[in-house]
């Protein structure tokens, strides 16, 4: 599954260092408000991005690399293909609509992909559809955790709003999802939703 916003793109791999093999990349960096560089766990430039020759981490914060144009890719292991099949049936767990009831079931909510931690949530607002879904996955963010208990149509309105600074719950990076994310990861959990109704049938 391949997830695009203007200078990043997400791609699932079943293993990212398989597929980085062989390709001359920089590891992206983040830079907290400690001054403390950290690797991305996942992010990669194929540019000729500034560097620091010692760790051979970019000397840009994702955020600043951003707003300079720089593109990043994010390879990211998704263990949910486990049970993919082919291509075909991919796209069928894609397309099929899920039961949806089993969000209100903390047991297969546990189960799911960055929802499992999330069950009080989900169930205060059952979504019945991806973008419902996405809209969860927004408000489980700490800048938009405000927006708990509102119903769709207002959640709608702010959720995917980018925080600024000094914003409640902001917290420099990770304090919001881009919708384009989290329609991506809804459909992710869309497949695993209707794996696990194969595995019930």
């Amino acid at each position: 599954m391949v997830r695009r916003a203007d200078t990043d793109l997400d791609i699932d791999f079943q293993d990212r260092d398989k597929a980085l093999e062989g390709l001359f990349y920089r590891q992206a960096a983040n830079i907290g408000d400690d001054g403390v560089v950290r690797p991305h766990t996942v992010g990669v430039y194929f540019q000729d991005i500034p560097y620091d020759p010692i760790t051979q981490l970019s000397t840009l914060d994702t955020s600043e690399a951003e707003e300079r144009g720089y593109f990043k890719f994010d390879f990211l292991n998704v263990s949910l293909y486990d049970g993919v099949k082919s291509e075909d049936h991919l796209n069928k767990l894609i397309n099929d609509p899920p039961i949806w009831e089993m969000l209100e079931e903390e047991f297969f909510v546990k189960q799911l992909w960055h929802i499992h931690d999330h069950f009080e949530i989900v169930e205060a607002h059952q979504p019945k559809s991806v973008e419902q879904l996405a809209m969860v996955l927004g408000i489980i963010r700490p800048a938009k955790r405000h927006l708990l208990g509102l119903p769709f149509n207002e959640i709608e309105g702010e959720v995917w709003n980018k925080p600024q600074v000094g914003d409640k719950g902001y917290n420099y990076r990770g304090s919001f999802f881009k919708k384009s994310h989290s329609v991506a990861y809804s459909l992710g959990i869309v497949v695993q939703m209707n794996l696990m109704a194969e595995d019930f049938r």
